[in-house]
């Protein structure tokens, strides 16, 4: 018998309560910081897109200066080890907690779960919410607008077993958490020794001279123009900068899909690229059709005969692309790519046979590195999963009244 179920036999043989979070907790929204304030320093602001993987992610963050402001900010400091949550767009419901040793100020739209740790433990609340997080989604209202409300977030219910066995649960799964992150570490690792090969030879097999014809973007393809109704996408088709994925990886499911108006229209083929902020190297090759906003530029070849998509984006996908967008980028805060110089970057241009044998190699290194469905992401996925098995079953308990 192990220890968890000495102390279950011992102090809650019949189960447990059932406790409502708004019973165990206190929840702090977000203070109103004005945008026109923000800026590259002072002291940072947590904002719902700095909530990603069930962390705290530092590499957009805004600052602000005290001195703009006469109200007391202190209880919307995050300290180290609280729990927060995003409340409205594309993160609603993802939890988050703030494992570094910096402070951060919470943005209206996050909130802050304060626990009364007589009767529940920080840790304990934090395993049980990221148990919680599509509960969540799905009381935001879920769909193009979620919005999650604090006074039903707080009337969920929730498990809360005695506090030596919270206390036996925590030590159980931050010791598989602990586990699980060094593997990732070292498979990550692998993965990005594995990416910067792959990127070696996609950067020897992109290296032409004089030997090939050069071309502008614009020569050889254009921005897509046609339209497509709001009503034909979903959350599928329907792509923004939001579910691009940073670092070249693609694209994931959108959480917000627009439900009226037109947009613009893309096609299998066609490449698309996250237009602001240009150096998170959003980019993704249309594998559908679906529709798309303006910060997200839709580029079309003009004849496939001559010109393969994958062979553009294998080109468009290089380090150096992303490098000439920035140099040319306007805006300080929020850096757009500028259409025009984009048409203007040159792209070698091999023999139709050449471009064929180029992206038959480098679909290879691609797959080994990105498929989610094999090798190493597939992997640190499983072993994600595997956590989230044995929380839910050690967070699994019958429910008895008080």
């Amino acid at each position: 018998m192990s220890r968890l179920d000495e102390l279950i036999t011992e102090l809650c043989p019949d189960g447990v309560e059932y406790k409502l979070i708004g019973d165990v907790c206190d929840f702090i929204n977000g203070f109103a910081f004005k945008s026109s304030k923000f800026q590259g320093y002072g002291k940072p602001i947590l904002r719902i897109s700095n909530i990603q993987d069930k962390k705290i992610d530092t590499s957009n963050l805004v600052y602000f200066n005290l001195d703009d402001y006469t109200e007391d900010l202190s209880k919307y400091i995050v300290n180290k080890g609280d729990i927060v949550v995003a409340m409205s767009g594309a993160t609603t419901g993802k939890i988050g907690v703030n494992d570094t040793d910096s402070i951060y100020y919470l943005n209206q739209r996050v909130g802050k779960f304060v626990p009364n740790e007589k009767i529940i433990l920080n840790r304990f609340l934090y395993h049980i919410l990221t148990s919680k997080t599509q509960l969540i989604y799905q009381i935001s209202g879920g769909g193009a607008q979620p919005n999650l409300s604090s006074e039903k977030l707080k009337q969920i219910k929730i498990p809360l077993p005695p506090l030596p066995v919270q206390q036996e649960i925590v030590r159980i799964l931050d010791n598989f958490t602990e586990l699980t992150a060094e593997l990732t570490a070292e498979l990550t690792a692998e993965l990005t020794a594995r990416r910067k090969q792959y990127e070696y030879y996609r950067d020897l097999l992109l290296t032409f001279g004089d030997e090939v014809e050069w071309k502008t973007l614009g020569e050889i393809a254009r921005y897509a123009i046609s339209r497509i109704e709001a009503r034909e996408v979903n959350a599928e088709t329907y792509v923004g900068v939001d579910n691009l994925l940073p670092d070249k990886m693609g694209k994931t499911t959108s959480n917000y899909v627009p439900l009226e108006g037109r947009l613009i229209k893309y096609d299998i083929g066609d490449i698309l690229i996250g237009n602001i902020r240009p150096y998170l190297k959003k980019i993704w090759l249309a594998t559908d059709a679906g529709g798309t906003n303006g910060d997200v530029l839709v580029i079309r070849i003009n004849d496939r005969k001559a010109v393969l998509p994958k062979y553009l984006y294998f080109v468009l996908s290089s380090d150096n692309f992303f490098v000439y967008n920035m140099q040319n980028a306007k805006g300080a805060k929020m850096p757009r790519g500028d259409k025009t110089a984009i048409m203007k970057y040159p792209i070698p241009v091999p023999p139709l046979e050449e471009q064929e044998r180029i992206v038959a190699i480098l679909d290879r290194f691609d797959a080994l590195c990105n498929d989610l469905t094999s090798g190493i992401p597939a992997e640190i996925e499983a072993r994600q999963k595997q956590y989230e098995y044995y929380r839910d079953k050690l967070l699994s308990f019958k429910e008895v009244t008080a």
